[in-house]
């Protein structure tokens, strides 16, 4: 079996196998169009810097929830928002990165859209946050979508609210509050809001026990809001390409811009001025966010951005702005490397909050030279206007594309030296035209086929340098680094992927298997279920869903989806496999293969559904069926040991209920096979356990015949 497959298939199974051992340790003795600015407020009822010296870079362990709503199903048109869930992904984007929040993927939940109901949030920041959340680390919690007064109290508006039963579906800020303050765990607790009178947050419940509550909690609340209490928050399609300003400011200052003294950390302190300063100014003092309330350590991390560090450098003076033209649309936007956004033809792309100073500014388009990179200079207080020309089209040396030809045609027959082969034609292909990022991926694919992840990386890298805006060579790189177990990285240039493609159905695919992986098996859910609605035959994309489904207990649904995932690929191993993992360009993350061919993911993945099958029925107690989905597994692979375990489970399962000498005794043959593959698993220790109950019960048996 593929090395990746064999660790994961490892991993996944034994979390599922040691629980149902534990359950039966000793089988003799157990039983059985946008507006310019929307003002992010939603009528109910009229209602009457000193720097310190930074601390040793020190990341805790790290959890947050976004949650994002424009569109409000029981709200009149004029009342629904445009760029929220805009917003959340921003803040999810910035929270994952290296460069930013150095949050892990799989402690991001989001609710965006029709996911934040009520119940949702309810259970996000009333269940699983106080759950996870431990006194040592960081929590941040984001909203944004409408909040209101409602008889003097704050509310926010889950998706499913309706203005005819305000405290029945809208969510409580006093709730809030006291949830962070109290029920969430943690050194440090963030709380960003970004809906209208959101400064009405308080962290208790009643002034009288602020005082004592705030002393009973060791960890420091920074609760940064969008706008005083009786203010409103505003989003304009002017930041950014369209969010709401305060959010806007946030993900900036995580980029680095709020941290003025240049050591790579923005602290509370830096994020809060930045932001006040910068919303203040753009909406001439009708909103001013708030972070007064609480108290927070002055060392609160919440981004480092080790890029940033300029030890000494002054802080700078009042910021300016870009004012990005294009004369094409669809042209990626890059300021000091970064992505910055999308501009089109005739709608400016507006970039306010930049450090006075000179700025790298590149725009990029696919099949074209880009127009940069090229210093422009922000001028303090000032808007900058940078017009971007693409005009010249790539021009391939004819020579080198009939050697990327060359190679392709020897790529996609598949086999070690077909690939060594293509090698060499996209090498030269590469060499004649230094900017033929095509080549440059295809050689970074070709390596990943033949195990060489150092040169595939640079390869994948290089064709991302050359086009920045090859989202292609994303979410190829993305699949090379889920073979290479770096998942961290893959989520992040798949989530680049789908914000610049959201009907990119193989990346949704990709990032449902790197989530899942990560035991972020929600967020895995939602990425199949968007990769399936845009590709319903993409049976990978059923499998990876049905492993989610599984290992979040839900046993029927993940059966429904193994067996869609064996009816998908229930194709001949040879020509048809073929199309269906070569043709598609590059082994899609599905795990490194003993050998140059197809047949063996298509082998692995078949042997792992069944066992998903297998366990699936067995947790729904239907053992026959159960041992029947295993004995297939082994017919893929006979040599997985957590494979005849499980059929051991069941056939001693079926003993007990019908005390049928020969499910015993079939029971003890699984389990003596297993420790014979690998006596070393913990699941063997399990396994003689059982083989001595099973021995003792059948020699007490023998002794009655008698």
């Amino acid at each position: 079996m593929s090395s990746f497959l064999r660790t994961n298939k490892v991993r996944i199974r034994t979390a599922v196998a040691v629980a149902l051992a534990l359950a039966i340790p000793a089988l003799a003795q157990t039983s059985k169009p946008a507006p310019q600015k929307t003002q992010r407020d939603l009528k109910v009822e009229p209602d009457t810097t000193v720097t310190a010296t930074p601390p040793p870079v020190s990341i805790p362990r790290s959890y947050a929830l976004i949650i994002g709503i424009s569109t409000y199903p029981n709200l009149r048109a004029d009342q629904q928002l445009h760029y929220s869930e805009r917003d959340a992904e921003a803040i999810y984007s910035i929270l994952i990165s290296p460069e930013g929040g150095n949050f892990p993927a799989e402690n991001v939940h989001k609710l965006v859209g029709p996911k934040a109901t009520l119940a949702a949030m309810r259970h996000e920041l009333e269940n699983w946050l106080p759950s996870v959340s431990k006194p040592d680390d960081r929590v941040l919690i984001y909203f944004a979508g409408h909040g209101f007064v409602y008889n003097g109290r704050g509310w926010l508006a889950p998706y499913d609210f309706n203005t005819r039963d305000v405290a029945g579906t809208g969510y409580s800020m006093d709730k809030l509050g006291t949830d962070v303050g109290t029920e969430i765990h943690g050194k440090w607790k963030v709380l960003l809001t970004d809906a209208c009178h959101s400064g009405a947050i308080t962290p208790e419940t009643d002034p009288q026990t602020l005082n004592r509550t705030l002393g009973e909690l060791n960890p420091s609340l920074f609760s940064l809001t969008a706008s005083r209490d009786r203010e409103r928050s505003f989003e304009s399609a002017d930041w950014g390409g369209g969010h709401g300003i305060f959010t806007y400011y946030v993900v900036k200052g995580l980029e680095g811009l709020a941290d003025t003294n240049r050591d790579g950390i923005v602290t509370a302190d830096e994020l809060a001025e930045y932001v006040h300063t910068n919303v203040r100014d753009v909406t001439k003092g009708q909103q001013n966010p708030t972070s007064e309330k609480g108290s927070f350590d002055a060392s609160m991390l919440l981004a480092y951005v080790p890029s940033n560090r300029e030890p000494g450098a002054p802080p700078p003076p009042k910021f300016g702005s870009l004012v990005i033209e294009s004369n094409m649309d669809g042209v990626e936007i890059f300021v000091n490397g970064k992505s910055q956004g999308v501009v089109n033809k005739g709608k400016p792309l507006t970039l306010p909050g930049q450090k006075p100073g000179a700025l790298t500014i590149q725009g990029v388009k696919m099949g074209y030279e880009p127009d940069g990179p090229r210093e422009e200079t922000v001028y303090p207080g000032q808007a900058t206007t940078v017009t971007i020309r693409i005009l010249i089209p790539r021009r391939r040396p004819r020579a080198a594309v009939e050697h990327f030809d060359k190679g392709l045609a020897f790529y996609t027959k598949g086999e070690a030296s077909n690939y060594k082969a293509a090698v060499s034609e996209f090498q030269q292909a590469l060499s004649m035209d230094a900017t033929y990022s095509e080549a440059a991926l295809y050689l970074g694919r070709t390596y990943n086929a033949l195990f060489d992840d150092e040169n595939a990386a640079k390869y994948f890298q290089q064709a991302l340098k050359i086009d920045p805006d090859y989202i292609e060579a994303s979410a190829s790189y993305a699949g090379m680094l889920l073979d290479a177990g770096d998942l961290d990285e893959a989520v992040r240039q798949l989530n680049r992927v789908v914000g610049r493609d959201s009907k990119n159905s193989m990346a949704w695919y990709l990032l449902s298997q790197a989530l899942c992986r990560k035991e972020a098996y929600s967020q895995s859910i939602e990425a199949a279920h968007n990769a399936i609605s845009l590709a319903p035959n993409n049976g990978e994309a059923h499998f990876w869903l049905a492993e989610s489904l599984r290992l979040s207990k839900n046993f029927a649904d993940a059966r429904t989806e193994y067996a869609n995932y064996l009816r998908l690929s229930n194709f001949d191993s040879g020509v048809a496999g073929r199309l269906n993992y070569y043709v598609l360009g590059y082994l899609a993350g599905v795990g490194k293969k003993k050998r140059a061919s197809q047949a063996d993911i298509w082998r692995d993945l078949r042997s792992w559904a069944y066992f998903g099958l297998c366990d699936s029925e067995r947790k729904l107690d239907q053992f026959v069926q159960a041992i029947s989905d295993c004995q297939k597994s082994l017919a893929y692979d006979k040599e997985d040991p957590l494979t005849h375990y499980a059929i051991a489970l069941c056939y001693a399962r079926l003993g007990q209920q019908k005390g049928n000498v020969g499910d015993f005794a079939a029971a003890r043959t699984q389990f003596q096979q297993m420790i014979d593959l690998n006596p070393n698993l913990a699941e063997a220790e399990f396994a003689r356990k059982n083989i001595a109950s099973i021995d003792q019960a059948l020699q007490a048996q023998a002794l009655q015949a008698r």
